[in-house]
């Protein structure tokens, strides 16, 4: 892999790693346009791996920009094990956080290989946006026509562990590579009560309890093949730059939706999967995935 292939996969992982539009799907995409992890199963293996694991920059970005909140959460934690004042919201968040998390924790351990081996393919993804472009117009429709504005509903504060463990189940469904952890968490905030931007939010830093496990998961299981197979220079500028990248697409989504809804990534997604399909159907990208 070259410095340049490096940071291109970096971008891509950056920019759509926190909006709904599935990382997974862009990385995959982009990867096999690219030529990178085609030839065989343990070059896809490696860079299934190397997408996985600049996931580490995206995750920076996040405790940089919602720092406090994370703060909050690390001090609710240690607070009843007598270490500081404790935080009484912040130790709520953080059991959410654990409550979210463990759904898809015990069901990506249970399935991991399995879904790897039928899902991981470029017709998924393309069902995937398209399924998922749908669903967030709908969903938008539905918050117009319920309350008459889609930006009303609860804030985080007011996640009680019920909701946490739904939305938890609802992140389950990004195992399905183009689906988007994002996608379904916003949704998943937004269907039990909260407001969009709490909604992004909570889903921001559920992103940074999930990817930072995956990405443990992921380098403790294939690091050495893809350390073998690129060596450390474009891991660590693949994930400079989702790092730099991301700081970027957070703060202009959460722009955006202060004023939008979600509609236009809705658009973008069906967009994208009549591309990748005429792409498909052209011989220009692989359906299958190498074995």
């Amino acid at each position: 892999m070259t410095w340049w292939e490096a940071i291109i996969l970096g971008l891509v992982e950056g920019i759509t790693e926190y909006l709904p539009v599935s990382s997974t799907g862009h990385l995959l995409v982009v990867q096999d346009l690219l030529g990178i992890g085609t030839e065989d199963g343990n070059t896809w293996k490696a860079a299934n791996a190397f997408a996985i694991c600049i996931q580490a920059g995206a995750i920076v970005a996040v405790l940089g920009l919602y720092w406090q909140r994370v703060r909050q959460g690390v001090f609710g934690m240690l607070g009843p094990i007598g270490i500081g004042k404790g935080d009484e919201a912040g130790l709520r968040l953080f059991i959410n956080l654990v409550v979210a998390f463990m759904p898809a924790a015990v069901i990506g351990l249970i399935f991991d290989d399995m879904i790897e081996k039928y899902l991981f393919n470029a017709w998924t993804i393309v069902i995937a946006w398209a399924v998922g472009g749908v669903a967030i117009l709908a969903v938008a429709f539905w918050k117009r026509g319920k309350s008459g504005d889609e930006h009303k509903g609860s804030d985080l504060d007011s996640l009680t562990w019920q909701m946490a463990l739904t939305i938890g189940f609802i992140q389950c469904l990004a195992m399905m590579p183009g689906t988007s952890r994002s996608l379904v968490t916003i949704v998943g905030g937004i269907l039990v009560g909260l407001h969009i931007a709490a909604a992004v939010e909570f889903s921001f830093l559920l992103g940074v309890v999930t990817l930072l496990a995956a990405t443990v998961y992921k380098a403790r299981e294939a690091g050495p093949l893809m350390l073998e197979e690129y060596g450390w220079s474009p891991m660590i500028i693949g994930s400079i730059a989702a790092w730099l990248s991301a700081v970027v697409a957070i703060k202009w989504m959460v722009s955006y939706l202060k004023k939008h809804g979600m509609s236009i990534f809705g658009y973008y997604r069906i967009a994208i999967a009549i591309l990748v399909a005429a792409l498909i159907l052209t011989g220009t990208i692989d359906a299958n995935t190498p074995q």
